[in-house]
């Protein structure tokens, strides 16, 4: 497999080359300006760089020179915004941070010449982290977004219990009468024909169930 190598510091690419070379590539080039490649058939393009505004400007300028070679970008570090941005630029098919060990180099090159795209192992890390709290932001803001209030929350907790409104009232401390108010404006708000549909609704958007220790007593009258 043959790969070539653009970056300004001669360290960098002098140690790159020595790790493809020992992990079985074949360095075709390794050059400080992507004008000093002469005529490239290689598989791959490494391109270091110090800021994703000169990295995607050397991964475009190679890509219309070599269009057939798959380009990676090497940076120090990343950032997601950074990462979106290179790949949107249609040039760049591998993102990698500099910090990564030669044999997982070797392979994330491979699959790179194969086709496929690659990403951070880093990046996957913070996202196995980050969408499990993304989703139960998404559904709390599903139901906070709407014009319901603190109350007809709590009723609708009660709903997802399956609790009847005489229990309701007890929970809450409010009127039977005052439970049936709420539940028609909460039928109205979310344009379900019934409680249970209401439950269902609120189930899909992860709200929990009510608890006696989590209802507070308030006055019949403020409520």
């Amino acid at each position: 497999m043959h790969v070539s190598i653009l970056g300004k510091s001669e360290i960098i690419r002098e140690g790159l080359r020595r790790i493809l070379i020992d992990q079985g590539f074949v360095v075709d080039a390794a050059e400080s300006n992507s004008f000093d490649f002469g005529p490239l058939d290689c598989d791959v393009i490494i391109v270091d760089a110090n800021s994703i505004e000169e990295g995607i400007q050397s991964c475009g300028e190679l890509h219309e020179r070599f269009p057939t070679s798959r380009i990676v970008l090497m940076m120090d570090q990343y950032n997601i915004e950074e990462v979106a941005q290179a790949f949107a630029s249609g040039a760049v098919d591998g993102y990698l941070v500099k910090a990564i060990s030669c044999a997982p180099l070797a392979g994330a090159l491979r699959l790179i010449a194969m086709g496929e795209k690659v990403l951070p192992s880093e990046l996957a890390e913070s996202l196995s982290h980050s969408i499990p709290q993304i989703m139960c932001n998404g559904r709390e803001a599903g139901i906070t977004g709407l014009p319901l209030s603190n109350r007809e929350i709590e009723i609708l907790r009660c709903l997802l219990n399956g609790d009847p409104n005489k229990i309701i009232s007890r929970k809450l401390n409010i009127a039977d009468a005052t439970v049936k108010v709420h539940i028609k404006a909460i039928l109205r708000k979310l344009r379900v024909q019934n409680r249970t549909q209401a439950a269902i609704w609120a189930a899909n958007r992860g709200l929990t169930l009510l608890t006696v220790a989590d209802s507070a007593p308030l006055d019949v009258a403020t409520a």
